[in-house]
């Protein structure tokens, strides 16, 4: 066997584990190094069971370390991130989410505001709704599983409550959240306005609650059908 093919089946040993895999794409989905405690707290594990998968994964070449000194006193504290040349498993490339940040604080240096933010999210959410298929709530749960929000839903019984369990965008949205969030938001309204039978009643930031969530109004007809109707319906019969 060739050192190249030897280098790839350790690479697909240590991901066949499945609490390490967990923890690669947990890593893969994060936009800054995340410390062995970050880790753990976000999979609910405890640090002396996430710490020997982070070096199993670092001897194969999946991860590099970035030491921070910030600390003060002690030793330097070890982050993980996904190394260069590690396997994207379907996630952006490492470049990506320095390029995010780059442009984030370009459009903040040049005054982008909430609003304009808002819009484009819109612009992306009706496309990416386009392509969608109702019911409005399923249809919204999946495309933000599909983002790495994790949703978790509770249901009520004229809508629904979906909290995002799992920002991707956390470190972004918190040092810039009027442009971050504002484009989710504008993301989910232009998605659920497009796949219709629902409507987005509120939307709660990180400035407002963590995590954060969205509130639906859901038709009562079924898919495709109106929330405004069915609230005028619901007037008229005194409901």
């Amino acid at each position: 066997m060739s050192e190249r093919a030897a280098g790839r089946l350790d690479v697909l040993k240590a991901l066949g584990d499945n609490t390490r895999y967990a923890i690669y794409l947990e890593l893969a989905r994060a936009s800054q190094p995340r410390s062995t405690a970050e880790v753990a707290a976000s999979l609910g594990l405890h640090v002396n069971t996430v710490r020997p998968h982070l070096e199993r994964m670092r001897d194969v070449g999946l991860l590099e370390i970035h030491v921070d000194a910030r600390g003060g006193v002690g030793r330097p504290q070890h982050r993980y991130a996904l190394a260069p040349e590690a396997p994207s498993l379907g996630f952006e490339p490492p470049l990506f989410p320095l390029a995010t940040r780059l442009m984030l604080r370009l459009a903040a240096d040049a005054g982008a505001t909430a609003e304009e933010a808002v819009e484009i999210g819109r612009d992306q959410g009706r496309s990416d709704g386009r392509r969608a298929r109702p019911p409005c709530l399923e249809a919204v749960v999946e495309r933000l599983a599909t983002l790495g929000f994790d949703p978790a839903v509770v249901e009520t019984e004229l809508g629904a409550t979906v909290a995002f369990t799992h920002c991707p965008f956390r470190d972004l949205a918190e040092a810039h959240p009027e442009l971050v969030c504002s484009l989710h938001r504008g993301l989910v309204e232009g998605f659920v306005a497009e796949v219709t039978g629902g409507r987005v009643e509120a939307f709660r930031t990180l400035v407002d609650r963590d995590p954060c969530q969205v509130d639906l109004a859901l038709a009562l007809t079924g898919a495709g059908g109106d929330p405004e109707a069915d609230d005028a319906d619901r007037g008229a019969s005194g409901g």
